[in-house]
């Protein structure tokens, strides 16, 4: 195998990644121990070897340019791919150590992943955990997230996608609506009904009622006098005071449909589900605190995907 590297170039590529996590030289110089200088010099002789540039510099702070962020990940992978070799070659079995930074929807945050951050901390104490909930895409490299969970998750060639969960949906409304407007039995009967709206943070786009009409998918855009955006919780919060008739998950509304505060509607008609998927940077060679965190996950998948 021809020489391609030497130690200068490998030290380097270390110090470019320290920048590119850290977001300045300066920075990256206190987390390496050296001069800001010298992380400069190091990502000037990447750049002349490369013949591109890798950050895009101004008098406050840097960035990475496209293909500079392209190659951070490429390098970060293979540092991962070294340490971990020299861990099997050693016979190390390193404990999950770090800060592991998750961005959640505020749906499947709040009713799936909160509840078992304590088992999983249990098991893995020395693992912290950075949790964004929100409903916004979120830039792994630039925003230095490890996992997300996303709904209607768009192909992206650079991340894993794997399916946690088809979540079936279910129209739902107070008793006292529906003692007031009469309960729907036809999918038309929507037309005549106060219907709560959600829309897209990203893009404002009203988000369609989904139903299984002779097994066939039929999607409503169903109106009313009440939109929430952002955070669907809104739009069960206000069924559940009377506003009136709102389509959701079912996994968030189990407790109130049990207890008798909320009222499923055109139950016959049900059967659609959206997916909730986790994502995560394409590469063998994940972080430990990652891989145990994906697994962890894993392991309820079947208790959801089974309704529990």
């Amino acid at each position: 195998m021809r020489h391609q590297f030497d130690d200068i170039q490998l030290g380097s590529i270390e110090l470019f990644c320290l920048a590119a996590e850290l977001s300045g030289f300066t920075a990256a110089a206190l987390a390496a121990g050296v001069t800001p200088a010298a992380v400069s010099r190091s990502v000037a002789r990447l750049e002349e070897r490369l013949g591109a540039r890798l950050f895009v510099r101004t008098t406050r702070s840097i960035r990475l340019t496209e293909g500079g962020r392209g190659y951070y990940e490429q390098c970060r992978q293979a540092l991962s791919q070294l340490v971990e070799a020299e861990r099997e070659v050693s016979g190390q079995q390193l404990e999950p150590t770090g800060l592991l930074r998750i961005s959640l929807p505020t749906t499947y945050g709040h009713h799936r992943i909160l509840p078992l951050l304590p088992a999983f901390r249990a098991r893995y104490p020395r693992v912290k955990v950075d949790i964004h909930l929100g409903n916004r895409n979120i830039d792994f490299v630039e925003e230095g997230y490890d996992l997300a969970i996303r709904v209607r998750a768009q192909p992206d060639s650079t991340l894993t996608a794997r399916l946690l969960e088809d979540a079936p949906l279910v129209v739902i409304a107070a008793p006292e609506y529906l003692a007031r407007a009469g309960v729907p039995t036809e999918l038309d009967d929507l037309a005549r009904h106060e219907c709560i709206q959600f829309e897209l943070p990203s893009s404002g786009r009203r988000i369609s009622w989904l139903f299984n009409e002779q097994g066939k998918v039929r999607e409503i855009f169903a109106e009313g006098g009440y939109t929430c955006s952002d955070d669907v919780l809104g739009g069960v919060t206000l069924a559940r005071h009377g506003a009136g008739l709102f389509q959701t998950y079912r996994f968030i509304v189990e407790k109130e449909l049990a207890d008798g505060s909320l009222i499923e509607v055109l139950a016959p008609f049900a059967g659609c589900s959206r997916p909730f998927t986790l994502l995560y940077p394409h590469g063998r060679h994940l972080p430990l605190r990652s891989r145990v965190f994906i697994d962890f996950l894993l392991e309820h998948r079947k208790q959801w995907q089974g309704g529990g």
